[in-house]
This record gives structure tokens, C-alpha cells and sequence, in this order.
């Protein structure tokens, strides 16, 4: 009884918090930062918790670390939020819309700070009883998720997981109404690599390619046939694709240029295929350019494995979801193809990810990454009160 009064009024503390929560987040939204460049970012969320009186560490570079509770608690559970936007431009129309060109809060990051912010205020609101209980919080505000290898190797690297028990984290999910929570046990999203193959040969007149390396040809099948071959190399249950994003090849129409690059994402859903994919894709990016004479030179970019979520965990998650948001608000949800930074610390410790449903219900499903996505603002307080009540549902015994 004890453990539901607090979250009762845990919960009831966030909620007061909701109109400084949403107008944080459009201050955030209004202003984002690329990966690498969250200064600002870093200052606005450093100075909020200071205010409130929490112990705040700056990491090097930008991002930070903040602690609510006892030094040396029993048991400490950590919250992460990722700090940075995108290089697109927003295309919403709202009147607290990006105010730095082609730069956009397009994957809902704002919303994952000012929800990681107000469950830490309202848990530092009520820090006597964490300290009577030995349980210790920690906040985690990670620059650079959007680019690969993360940031969260950074954190890691700076003790920012040092004597955490779990660790936690929300992202925005356009196709989830507002008020719900998609939860899944194990693999949530996907490993997911960058991949640069660039040819170089001898170029020349279109009149006599025989005399020449056609080495645009060649580039286009290196696009059709890697992945074609790679989908008969690999159990397709690994769920593997291979999608290019750029090719960079020639300025003429009648001119063999000589060289060209190709660039895009290898994504699967199966942790073991990723550590092994390595010499396959080299094997076959080689295997597919020697019939053209070109000179192919691949650049395999390791970027994160798959989000693995505990099922303790995730439980935990449940029990916060139905505290929190009702009986009706937690789905489960299925495996993506994306990928998230996050499956790193949970290489350090136990922890789950949880989807955030941020689409008006009934309103228009928005797709992340896009200049258009809108997020209904109800999602900050939804997130806030999941992740404060997630705490308390890991140190209930």
C-alpha cells in the first residue's frame, strides 16, 4: 500500500508539472540541435535540474548525467533521453516550428527530454522517500543517437552506467494513439550498419565501353545484386535488407566516368547474423564488380545491434503502463527494422525500450524522420508519468 500511495502521488506531481513540460519541449523543439551540436540543449535541461536541486555531472562534449536520491543507493535505476535532431527540414506549421534551417526535431527527441526531465522533478519532489526506500535515480540526456556509432558509447565510456541497476528509455511511435504503450520482451528494433561501396576503373567514350571499364554499369549492378544475393546467402529469418539511400556516378552522358559510390543501410533482425555478416558482404560486393574488371572498395560501418528488451524489465514497464495510463493502455508491439543506440547499454546492464503513442486518435498517422510529424502533446505528460512510475514499479519488492 505504501508503494501505490507514492506512485499516487508521484504521478499526481508530474501532472502538475504538464504545462512547464510542454512549453519545455516546444522551447526544445524550437530550437534543435544536430548530433555533436547539443549545446544549447545540454544548458537548457542542466539548468532545470539544477534549479530543482538535483546533482547534474556534464559529460564531455555535450550530454550530461543527474542524480536524485542516495550517493550510494541499494538499488538504481536509470532513465535515458537522446538530445539531438535531424538534418531535415520541418514542414508542420506550428507556431513553435524549427527556427534553425533544414534542422528538425523529426524523430520526437524533444519529447523524449521533456519526459525524462519531468519524471526526474516529480522523483526528486519526493526524494525522502527514495532515500528511505535506498533507491537511486539516474538521468541520462545522450547527445548524437542519430549518427553511428552514438553517442551512447560516450556515456558508457564516461561512467554514466556505473552502478546502475536498470536502465530505461521511451520512444515516440506515430502509428500508437496517445495514451498507450507498446511493449515488447527481446529484440524490439534492429541492427542496423552503413554501407559505402565505391568503384573506380578506367573511363572513357559511351561509343566504345569494350575499350573501357563501364563502371556505371557495374555500380548499378552492385544496387541490384548485393541484395539479391545477400537474401540467398542469409537465413532469411534473420530478416535482412539491404536498402541504398545515394549513388554518386559520372556528370555526362557520354562519358564512362571513373568512379562512382554507392551508399545505404544493411538492416536485420538477428543479433548473431550481424556479428557475422562482415566477410559475406565483402565476399559478395567482390564477387558481384569482378566480372566488370572495376576496383570495388567496400566501407562496412558497424552501427548498433539489435535493442534487446529484459522481460523483468519489461514487466516493470507493464505494471508503470497500468499505473499510470489504465488498464487498456498497454499493446504489444512488434519488431522493427529500425535501429536505437540504446541496445548498447543494454549490453551493460538489464533494461527495455518502450513505445510512446504520440498520433491524435482518429487524427492523421505521421511517419518519423519526415518534416511533416506532428505529435500530440499529451504524449509528454503520457511519457513523463510512465517513466516516474517505472522507477518506483522496479523498486517495489
Amino acid at each position: 500500500m505504501a508503494v501505490l500511495h507514492e506512485t499516487e502521488a508521484t504521478l499526481e506531481t508530474v501532472a502538475a508539472l504538464e504545462d512547464e513540460l510542454i512549453a519545455f519541449r516546444r522551447d526544445l523543439h524550437a530550437h534543435p540541435e544536430l548530433a555533436g551540436d547539443e549545446v544549447r540543449t545540454t544548458s537548457v535541461v542542466a539548468a532545470r535540474l539544477g534549479a530543482a536541486g538535483i546533482r547534474v555531472r556534464m559529460l564531455v562534449g555535450n550530454g550530461l548525467v543527474a542524480d536524485i536520491g542516495p550517493i550510494d543507493p541499494a538499488y538504481r535505476v536509470a532513465l535515458r533521453a537522446d538530445l539531438d535532431a535531424l538534418p531535415i527540414l520541418e514542414r508542420t506549421g506550428l507556431s513553435f516550428a524549427s527556427q534553425n534551417d533544414r534542422v528538425c526535431h523529426a524523430c520526437g527527441h524533444d519529447v523524449h527530454v521533456a519526459a525524462v526531465l519531468g519524471a526526474g522533478l516529480a522523483l526528486q519532489h519526493h526524494v525522502d522517500s527514495l532515500v528511505a526506500q535506498g533507491i537511486g535515480v539516474r538521468l541520462i540526456f545522450q547527445p548524437a543517437e542519430e549518427v553511428v556509432p552514438g553517442g551512447a558509447h560516450g556515456v558508457i565510456a564516461q561512467g554514466g552506467l556505473d552502478g546502475v541497476d536498470r536502465i530505461f528509455t521511451i520512444h515516440c511511435d506515430p502509428s500508437l494513439d496517445v495514451g498507450r504503450v507498446g511493449l515488447r520482451e527481446g529484440p524490439i528494433t534492429a541492427a542496423v550498419d552503413g554501407v559505402t561501396v565505391t568503384l573506380s576503373g578506367r573511363g572513357g567514350h559511351t561509343a566504345r565501353p569494350h575499350l573501357t571499364q563501364d563502371l556505371t554499369y557495374a555500380l548499378a549492378k552492385i544496387v541490384t545484386d548485393v541484395p539479391a544475393v545477400l537474401s540467398r546467402r542469409v537465413d532469411p529469418r534473420a530478416g535482412l535488407v539491404m536498402v541504398w539511400g545515394s549513388i554518386h556516378s559520372g556528370s555526362a552522358q557520354n562519358v564512362i566516368p571513373s568512379t562512382g559510390v554507392v551508399d545505404g543501410t544493411l538492416r536485420m533482425l538477428d543479433a548473431q547474423v550481424w556479428e557475422d555478416i562482415g566477410p559475406l558482404l565483402e565476399e559478395v560486393v567482390q564477387a558481384v564488380a569482378s566480372p566488370y574488371a572495376v576496383s570495388a572498395t567496400l566501407d562496412h560501418v558497424r552501427g548498433v545491434p539489435p535493442v534487446v528488451n529484459d522481460p523483468a524489465c519489461v514487466e516493470a514497464l507493464r505494471r508503470a503502463t497500468l499505473a499510470a495510463l489504465g488498464p487498456d493502455a498497454a499493446t504489444s508491439t512488434p519488431q522493427s527494422l529500425g535501429g536505437e543506440d540504446f541496445a548498447w547499454y543494454l549490453r551493460e546492464v538489464p533494461g527495455a525500450l518502450a513505445r510512446l503513442g504520440t498520433r491524435t486518435p482518429g487524427g492523421e498517422t505521421y511517419d518519423l524522420h519526415q518534416g511533416d510529424l506532428v505529435v500530440d502533446e499529451r504524449a509528454v505528460l503520457a511519457g513523463a508519468q510512465l517513466l516516474a512510475a517505472t522507477v518506483l514499479a522496479c523498486g517495489a519488492p
